[in-house]
Parts: C-alpha cells; structure tokens; sequence
C-alpha cells in the first residue's frame, strides 16, 4: 500500500506538469514573467513566495521532472545570488534525497533479487568509496542529477551520506546556475546579451565542468598522498624500472625532450625480447625453415637432401644474432643519448623516491617527480604435481640449456598451444627433434578463428609435431608427462619439457605491495597509464592488456609523455589498432575483429575471402598455403578486423594495421598501385572481392541498356 501511495503521488505530479502546462514556465521568458509578475508580490511577501518556490523545487526533483535546471536560474532570477543559492541548495537536496529514497523503497528489492551478485561487487565498491564517487558525480554532471537520485537509491549508500554529499557536491554548480539567472533576469533584448555580465556567467557556466575537475583532482591527490612526506627537491624528472621496450622508449623520449632520467635494469639491457624471446626465436626459426627447406627442396626443383644440424652451431647463430643486435639497446647507447643507467634492483619506497640495490654492491636512493614501472613479465608454471622437479625450460631459460647441448633434444614435450609453443614446437621439429605439444584447450592458437587454428595445426603436424588438444597435464615423473583427456591418461616421454602457457606481469620485489600501488595480474592503471598514484606510471608487459613488444613501445610513448607534461595535457592510450603476428611457417597476422570476436560481441559482418593459392607471387614461390580474410559492415568498406595467413604474413599485414588507423576502406586499398608480382597484391585482390560482391547491379544494369542503346 505504501509502495502504491510513493507510486500515486509521483504520478500526480507528473499529470500536473503536463495538464498545467508547468514546463512552458521553465524557459527564459518565463523566468522573465515570473520575475516581472512575482517582483512586487515577493517584496510584500518574501516569507510565502520563498516557501512556495522552495516546495514547488522539491517536488520537481523528488519526482524527477524536467526542470531542475531551469528553475536554478529563476531562483538567481527572483531573488538574487545570496538568498537563490542558499535556498535551491537545500531544496534541491531534499528533493534529491526524496527521489533516491523513492527509488529505494519501490524499486531496489526487485532490482536486487534479479541482480544480486552483480550489485554485490558494485554496493562493496561504494561502501568504500560511495561518497567520494557520488561527490565526483555531483561536481561533473555528465549524467543528469535526476538520474544519479534514481541509481544510487538502488544501492546500499546511506542516506544520509547521499544527503550531504549531494549538498556539499552539487554547490558549486548551483552558485554558478543562480549567478548567470540574476545576469539573465536583466536582459531585456538579444543585445544586452553581449554585455560583460551575461558573457562572464556564460563562460563561467562553460568552464565549471573543468574548475570541478581540478577540485576533485586536487582532493584525490591530498586523500592518495596522504602519509607521505613530498620532497623539496628532485634528483630527477623521470625513473624508469626496466629497460625491455617499455623502458627503453620511455627513458629516451625522456632524454630527448632534456628531462634528467634515470633507467634501472637488473639483468640485461634490451629486456625478454632481445635475450629471451623475440629475437632468439625467430632466429631459431629461420635456421628450423631452412632445414625444412631443405627436405623439400623438390618443391623448387632440387633434389632433397636431409639436413645436417650440428645443434650448438645453430644455437650459436641465435647468440651471435642477439649480440648483433645488443649495440641497439646497450648501456652505452643509452648513456651516448642523455639517459643515466643504472644496473641493480630498483624498489619504491615512497610515491617519489626509489632505492636501488646496485649490482656494484652499493645502495642509491634518488628521488623524481615521476616513476615508470616497466618491469615486464615472467613465464607461468602451472601447479603440477612433479613439476619443480622434473628440470622443466621455459622460453627464458631454454636457450641457455640448449646452447650446451651438441644435438638437439630426441624427444621434447611442449606444454601450451598458444603462440610461444607452437613456434618454439615447429622450430624444434624441423631441427630434428620428437616434439609433442600438449594444449589443455580443443584448438591451438584459441584466440584465432577455427580455420586459422585448423590450418595451424596442419602445419604443426605437416613439420613433424604431434599434436594433443584437449588434454591437461596432470603430473611429470622420471622423464614423463602425463596428460589426461575424458578420464584416460596419455604418456609422453621427454628428454626436455618447456612450459610455454603463457606470461604473467613481475610484481614482486619492487615495493608495489609496500606502497599500496593496485594490482590484479597486472598493475592497475587509468586510460592515461597512471596509477592510483597520479605521478606513477605502468607500461608494457606489467600493464597490459596486451604482451607485444610494438605494444610496450607505443604505451611508453604515453606513460613517458604524460609523467612529464600531463600538468598541461595528458593523452588517453590508444588500443584500437593492435596487430599481432604468430611466426609459426606460415605466419598468422591479425589486426582488429575476427569472426570469432564478432559473433562473442554480437556485430554483424561481412567476411571477404582471398585464397594464395590464386595469387602470382605466391605460385611462382610456391608459397600458396593461406589466405587474406577482411571483416567489413555489411555493405560498406570500413575494415573492422583482417586476418592473413601465409608467406610475410606480418609484413602484409601493415597495410590494414595502416589502413585501420587512418580509416582508409577497401575502394582505397583497391585503388592503389601495387608492385607486380608481390605477395602485397593479395590486399588488392581481397579489396576486389569485397567489390564485386557489393557490386551495384541496379546501375550495372542500367548501364547495360545504356551500351545496348549506343550499339543501335
């Protein structure tokens, strides 16, 4: 009954705003009206009209009714700045407070027995920072009040924390709507709103948003601070922990624009990716497609013949690369460019300063305006039974172990199909070892479309590897994997096992934990990079989403670039356009959606197919396994996503990467000149496909006519 009568009045309320025509009082001439008819009424009696108006206010925003705004200027209006903003101050307050409680008490309990869990986690949030997030709502309107009153009487909040946050955080906003109402009761004519008085309310409406803003940076920075002793003075503008991609780029941007920088690494200079990774693998995989090369040399029209592989020679080669390669990313380089390395194991002590544990023996503490935390990630072991002693490798630590050994392993278990194993699995099997991959999911490379995992494995299993999806490993005893798939047990003997089921964000030993700095799997951070501390950063591996070196680089550019400048302006990291290449033999390239995607995030699309096996290059390469997919809107040549399988798959793949950031569409790529014969006409061809299925018969036909008709 009571839940009827809230319901009732509401509706009351809402019928007497329509039938009474209320809202034609809501705009500027009625505000002058009101002014001009009130004026002499108010001044005989001021105690009666403040009443009407502040209970005529209160129903207004307690029934969430259109207005709110408007009737702030009338109270500037009708009764000046001082007595207009105390009284639209507390009644819109009480209004608010009676419309979240409105809202609580006929709607939050069959909201919350539908939602329930999801509220959960949302009412946790809010019973720990509710009044902060609800006084950042108030400051900067983006969603209107009425809708803030409605939502949050939904939660578990307080009313009496809503009721004096909204009064403390919805004044500013009222001061300055009261204000320009007292400027715009006096304008009698378009021209007197060119005087400076209405302009200056104007432009102080327009610039409040950004005065709150500044507020609530100013209060989130006292609150995170809080405790913390800010120095005087700083040893440097920027410190940045780790020089893998992420901080490589970041320190030299540092340098280059004359900030003091300080780069900290503990181990090598260039990161996973020089010394463990990138590098060393596709230089493996070179030399693993030559061998293979080898063996099919028929498909060229040379006799075959069966490689020789003196193992410690190959992994030489992969050193010797790397060392090649070193110079790029040395000390010296570095310090050549402006940036001070420091070699030793970096903590944060303070938001400002950092201890390092000098590989010298010695201790250094400097302080900065800002930190990057670029500190990478580490290979995942998972929690198998007689794993830690079964002498298992990891993408780190095999080429060490491998440089060692004069043949290549007989028989290697791979654990993991995702991009990392099935490389290293193909590589492995062309150098001559027995390689059997143990993937826990169905398909390998999950993340691709079905036909681009199924074409992976064919070639897996074409170089030698024996592949097992759907099998989980379970446990590793004297020299064997065991694997399990719907109850039965596989065994699988090895002389080496590498792990390769992924990567995980280094966390641990650089005072994150200490400080209070968030983490979830990887370091929390906003769109700008920052974390919970406003002059902390995170980039690359350590930040996520994604584990790209080219990901890494771009996101330094930002961290880097907002710890120096972002008192002026800071920019937002940009992740629409991300590419990734798996280099397995043929490669797998992707940018933007697949189909998979699509279909998980309900966007229709239209997939245009072109098929290698048609393209010059390709045959006179005898290259011609894989395809070009592109993902478009129905009907219209916007690229959403593409997908190439084959020969220099990754280096096609630049031309959409390109494409998509600059929203170039298929007629452009269709109308550019490609060098003939190149594997880069596949694009074009992929382009002419989607053309002519969007072809327009209509006019096509039309035309026919037109030429039958020039024919006589």
């Amino acid at each position: 009954m009571k839940k009827f009568v809230i319901i009732a009045l509401l509706a009351a309320l809402f019928a007497a705003y329509f039938i009474f025509d209320l809202g034609s009082y809501l705009t500027l001439e009625g505000i002058k009206q009101v002014a001009q008819d009130a004026g002499a009424f108010y001044e005989r009696n001021p105690v009666v009209v403040l009443a009407v108006f502040f209970l005529i206010y209160v129903a207004v925003t307690a029934a969430s009714l259109p207005g709110a705004a408007i009737m702030t200027l009338a109270a500037g209006a009708l009764f000046g700045l001082v007595t207009g903003t105390i009284l639209v101050s507390f009644a819109s307050t009480i209004g608010a407070t009676l419309a979240f409680l409105a809202s609580r008490y006929v709607l939050r309990d069959s909201i919350e027995s539908r939602f329930g869990e999801r509220l959960k986690s949302i009412n946790e949030g809010l019973e720990r920072d509710g009044a902060f997030y609800l006084f950042t709502l108030r400051m900067i309107p983006a969603i209107p009040f009425f809708v803030i009153n409605l939502v949050m009487g939904l939660t578990r909040v307080k009313t009496l924390t809503f009721a004096w946050v909204s009064q403390i955080g919805m004044l500013l906003g009222t001061i300055v709507f009261v204000n320009a109402g007292t400027q715009l009761a006096q304008l009698d004519s378009l021209e007197g709103i060119l005087s400076p008085s209405i302009i200056g309310s104007l432009v102080l409406l327009a610039i409040v948003p950004w005065i709150a803003k500044a507020i609530i940076g100013l209060i989130k920075r006292r609150k995170v601070y809080a405790g913390f002793t800010r120095p005087k003075s700083y040893d440097r503008n920027l410190i940045v922990i780790g020089a893998g991609s992420a901080g490589l780029v970041a320190s030299l941007i540092a340098a280059t624009v004359k900030a003091k920088v300080t780069l900290v690494e503990a181990n090598e200079m260039g990161g996973d990716c020089l010394n463990t990774g990138c590098v060393p693998s596709k230089a493996l995989i070179k030399s693993a497609k030559v061998a293979a090369t080898m063996r099919n040399a028929d498909r060229y029209g040379i006799t075959p013949v069966e490689p020789e592989i003196p193992f410690k020679q190959t992994l030489a080669r992969v050193m010797d690369i790397i060392k090649a390669i070193e110079p790029h990313d040395s000390v010296e380089r570095f310090e050549g460019l402006g940036v001070d390395v420091v070699k030793g194991y970096a903590k944060i002590i303070d938001p400002w300063t950092v201890e390092i544990a000098r590989n010298d023996g010695g201790t250094q503490r400097l302080t900065a305006r800002s930190i990057v935390i670029a500190s990478g990630a580490e290979p995942v072991v998972p929690p198998i039974e007689g794993i830690e002693t079964s002498g298992y490798l990891t993408s780190e630590t095999l080429w060490d172990a491998f440089s060692k050994l004069d043949k290549a392993p007989a028989r290697i278990a791979v654990l993991g199909g995702g991009p990392i194993g099935c490389e290293l699995s193909q590589a492995l099997a062309r150098l001559g070892s027995h390689v059997t991959q143990v993937e826990m999911a169905d398909h390998v490379l999950g993340r691709e479309d079905e036909d681009v995992s199924a074409l992976a494995r064919t070639v897996l299993e074409e170089s030698g590897v024996t592949v097992l999806t759907g099998h989980r490993a379970v446990r590793a005893e004297g020299g064997v994997l065991f694997a399990d798939k719907d109850g039965a047990e596989a065994s699988i003997p090895f002389d080496a096992l590498i792990i390769a089921v992924g990567r995980k964000a280094r966390l641990s030993g650089f005072g994150l934990e200490e400080l209070g700095v968030d983490t979830d799997r990887t370091v929390t951070t906003d769109e700008f990079l920052a974390t919970k501390f406003p002059n902390i950063f995170a980039a690359g591996d350590v930040a996520g989403p994604y584990q790209f070196t080219h990901t890494a680089s771009h996101q330094a550019w930002f961290a880097s670039v907002n710890a120096l400048f972002g008192q002026f302006k800071k920019f937002k990291a940009d992740y629409r356009v991300i590419p990734a290449v798996t280099f397995l033999d043929p490669e797998i390239a992707r940018v933007g959606l697949n189909e998979a995607e699509a279909r998980e995030q309900g966007i229709e699309v239209e997939v245009t197919r072109y098929e290698l096996d048609d393209l010059d290059r390709a045959i006179t390469e005898s290259e011609t396994k894989g395809f070009v997919k592109v993902l478009t809107p129905p009907g219209k040549d916007t690229i959403l996503g593409a997908t190439i399988v084959g020969s220099h798959a990754g280096e096609l793949l630049a031309e959409y990467v390109l494409a998509m950031k600059h929203k170039i569409g298929l007629n452009k790529i269709l109308g550019t000149i490609h060098s003939y014969p190149t594997m880069a006409e596949a694009n074009k061809f992929a382009a002419g496909n989607w053309k002519r299925a969007n072809k327009p018969d209509g006019l096509l036909g039309l035309v026919e006519k037109y030429h039958d008709w020039r024919r006589g």
